[in-house]
């Protein structure tokens, strides 16, 4: 099967679409995911099987793995698509399916957030850790979040999304229309302002954390279990700013632009399909989560450290 050039799809279309989406990089960025965000699922269940289950931070880390497992789980779907360049599966589908990529990204964003905050209590408090008392409280909280978003926000979601205009049932992932309308670009300008704003908040936070525990514990930093839990917030931070806050300040000047577009009549809808796909790339968080958690390699960081001591 051959692709058209990354220098040429912003000048065709197809049937009256945007046929960027079917450049390779997103063909092998989607089979990427998907295959390390079902290692991921795996390596962290196996983690989580020892893990305190009362554990507000626990709770926080399962269900961010529901979060990924229902993404991945419309991954495949998109990849059919990519492969065929026709959508089989119905327009209703079709938007469920295109929103899931950005439930996903706005509810891992806010699991990192409530990961992030409860490490920060536990360190500004001196504990250490913030159980429920119960698991079954762990349970009804998570049950609570979860029937939160299936009455309010998927139903809100499926109405609104792609609803405004009208799109052809046998293509897909192009509602870039619908952020033409004055309402729905407000809405996605204070997304970003408060997606930002937060990122920033949390990096400050944690840049005076650890700046705090190198001017108290210097050389043996590496040897307090504290230092590696900051570690790894740094790695949840990095996440964000990686994989999501790019999206975000293009959604900026996108939102600027879109008004002015055709189907394919500009690779802004190139670019902004691209960062919006990268967002994806956090299902590898869970994988990472693992890898950076063992022994061999808080082993090597170890090593590494005293070597530049050394010198």
């Amino acid at each position: 099967m051959s692709y058209p050039s990354v220098a040429g799809i912003y000048n065709g279309s197809r049937n009256g679409t945007c046929n960027s989406i079917f450049t390779p990089c997103f063909t092998h960025l989607y089979c990427a995911v998907l295959a390390g965000g079902l290692l991921g699922v795996i390596s962290i269940l196996f983690l989580l099987a020892k893990m305190n289950t009362r554990s507000v931070t626990t709770t926080a880390v399962v269900n961010l793995v529901v979060v990924h497992s229902v993404f991945l789980l419309t991954v495949p779907f998109r990849l059919v698509y990519l492969i065929k360049r026709l959508w089989i599966f119905g327009l209703p589908f079709c938007k469920f399916v295109s929103s899931m990529l950005h439930i996903h990204m706005y509810l891992t964003f806010l699991f990192y957030v409530v990961i992030l905050i409860i490490r920060y209590l536990i360190f500004f408090k001196r504990k250490d850790k913030v159980e429920f008392y119960r698991k079954l409280h762990a349970v009804a909280a998570s049950t609570a979040m979860w029937l939160l978003v299936i009455v309010f926000v998927v139903p809100l979601v499926a109405s609104k999304y792609g609803g405004v205009n009208e799109y052809d049932e046998n293509h897909c992932f192009t509602f870039h229309r619908e952020l033409s309308h004055k309402s729905v670009q407000i809405i996605n300008y204070i997304i970003i302002f408060v997606v930002v704003a937060t990122a920033i908040i949390l990096l400050s936070v944690q840049v005076f954390i650890i700046a705090s525990m190198v001017r108290k514990i210097r050389h043996s930093l590496l040897s307090h279990q504290e230092f590696w839990a900051q570690l790894k917030n740094l790695f949840f931070i990095g996440v964000i700013f990686i994989c999501f806050l790019p999206y975000q300040f293009y959604r900026i000047y996108y939102l600027q632009v879109v008004t002015q577009l055709n189907d394919c009549g500009s690779n802004a809808t190139f670019y902004n399909e691209l960062f919006l796909s990268i967002t994806a790339i956090s299902c590898f968080d869970l994988l990472l989560f693992v890898f950076g958690g063992s022994h061999w390699f808080k082993q090597k960081i170890i090593s590494l450290w005293n070597c530049l001591l050394c010198h």
